[in-house]
């Protein structure tokens, strides 16, 4: 019966609850999210599985399925577990899993994420006064992963500045904050100026707009916009106290695609060694917990 009562239902009256097993800011911040998506469940597609045809204790309504895929995002939840909060099936775990990662990546990445310039500029804030053509703050993101057993396979995902296993992204935000891009993730050896170019960043920017990047992102030469960094000189001259001020007005400013990458990285399943069992669809799983920022304190 407690497995049965295990359910999004059984935290409405605690924000605080909604808050550790989803992200999600409150209840109400849920519950305004399911009204978005909800119009949608009717072209969702069922992933079958063919791991275990053992059939469920039972079955759960679209809204626990949700609730549960939140959980295993959120948490990092390891699928038995979930089987046993939810009294379901573990086979029915990944088949949800499976099936909302697929349908929130399909319902959520329909929608235009890329903000018109003029819309940049209406609601630029005071702080970036100075930098009044940013377009994107952009930074690369790096995500833990289990070393799969293949030495060929483990030298692709090994990075070079972490020794150890990763997946790479570049994601991008407005000056005012929401996620405005989000790159598919390549194997942790890629450089931040390979990823770059195959990103498709690069067609979006044009000549009139600017991109701040971190001090050591070299994408000068691929880049056809105009590019704010902060400037961090070793062993040369001194810097005139114009470029300090400006290398540490930059650097507060890039403090925003910072706070973004440790809000997603609040996503438990990527704060922690991402299993290869997900490898199919950890580029879904990544995109819709980037997507979901723009929408779990803000709706």
């Amino acid at each position: 019966m407690l497995k049965q009562r295990f359910g999004i239902h059984h935290f409405a009256s605690s924000n605080k609850d909604i808050r550790f097993f989803t992200r999600f800011a409150s209840y109400d911040h849920l519950m305004r999210f399911w009204a978005l998506i909800e119009p949608f469940l009717p072209t969702m597609i069922s992933v079958q599985q063919n791991i275990d045809t053992t059939p469920s204790t039972h079955s759960l309504q679209p809204i626990d399925e949700f609730f549960l895929f939140l959980n295993f995002l959120a948490l990092g939840s390891k699928q038995q577990d979930l089987a046993d909060q939810y009294g379901v099936h573990q086979s029915s775990v990944i088949q949800i899993i499976t099936t909302w990662s697929n349908f929130l990546f399909t319902v959520l990445g329909s929608i235009r994420i890329w903000i018109p310039e003029n819309q940049i500029h209406k609601n630029l804030p005071r702080d970036f006064e100075d930098y009044p053509d940013t377009t994107v703050i952009i930074d690369s993101i790096e995500l833990r992963c289990q070393c799969p057993s293949s030495p060929l396979l483990q030298s692709e995902v090994s990075s070079f500045y972490k020794c150890r296993c990763t997946l790479k992204g570049l994601i991008g935000i407005a000056p005012h904050g929401p996620v405005t891009f989000i790159s598919r993730l390549h194997t942790g050896s890629i450089s931040d100026e390979q990823i770059t170019r195959e990103s498709g960043l690069l067609a979006l920017l044009k000549p009139g707009m600017a991109v701040m990047v971190d001090g050591g992102f070299p994408i000068d030469d691929i880049v056809p916009c105009k590019i704010y960094r902060p400037e961090f000189l070793s062993g040369g001259p001194q810097m005139p106290v114009g470029e300090v001020r400006k290398t540490e007005a930059i650097a507060r400013l890039r403090v925003h695609v910072e706070c973004l990458v440790r809000r997603v990285k609040e996503h438990k399943l990527f704060d922690s060694e991402i299993p290869l069992g997900v490898f199919g669809i950890v580029n879904q799983l990544y995109t819709v917990a980037c997507l979901l920022t723009n929408y779990e304190n803000a709706l």
